[in-house]
């Protein structure tokens, strides 16, 4: 099971990950437009939520810090990145609304949820994007949940598919392969 401190912690080190690693990101931007800014703005996302959370009390249910999360992340958004990442957390805010602790299948009903509103919201989904990375990684953790409920095992399961469908970002998307890079957002 995973907690609402838990979830707490990992919102807070995912924050400043992204701030830490900001610039690099910023380099890999080069779909939907060559801005550079998807780092800066996924960092600036997160960073609403962080603020939020930290000033909400302690020992929150987990649906209780994924909605604190998902409504400062809806209110921060920047950008295409920013605005994804907050659909992408109202889902799972939606799908942890009730509970006091989440089961891996729990948190996979959570990520379905926001992995379809982001598809949604995108008038044109294009493959080889967050929206792909986010998908096959959910897709991932439903097999997974199938087998072993413990939250750890299915998570270990998701970034492990998120992290070889960024890898295959470039082969889904030509605009990526032809500048060497993977998908920022991703």
């Amino acid at each position: 099971m995973i907690n609402g401190n838990c979830l707490l912690n990992a919102i807070i080190s995912g924050s400043n990950n992204i701030a830490k690693n900001k610039d690099l990101v910023d380099k890999l931007n080069i779909f939907p437009v060559p801005d550079g800014d998807t780092g800066t703005n996924m960092s600036m996302t997160m960073a609403s939520a962080v603020a939020e959370l930290q000033k909400a009390e302690s020992d929150l249910p987990i649906g209780k810090v994924a909605s604190i999360a998902a409504s400062a992340l809806l209110r921060g958004a920047r950008g295409n990145s920013g605005t994804i990442l907050s659909l992408l957390f109202r889902g799972l805010s939606k799908g942890l609304c009730d509970l006091e602790n989440a089961t891996g299948r729990d948190l996979v009903n959570a990520l379905s949820l926001g992995v379809d509103a982001a598809y949604k919201a995108v008038m044109k989904p294009t493959e080889g994007t967050i929206l792909t990375v986010a998908r096959m990684a959910y897709e991932a953790g439903i097999e997974a949940a199938k087998y072993d409920r413990d939250v750890v095992s299915v998570w270990q399961t998701i970034v492990d598919k998120a992290n070889e469908a960024l890898a295959i970002t470039p082969q889904l998307l030509p605009v990526l392969k032809k500048a060497g890079v993977v998908d920022a957002g991703g």
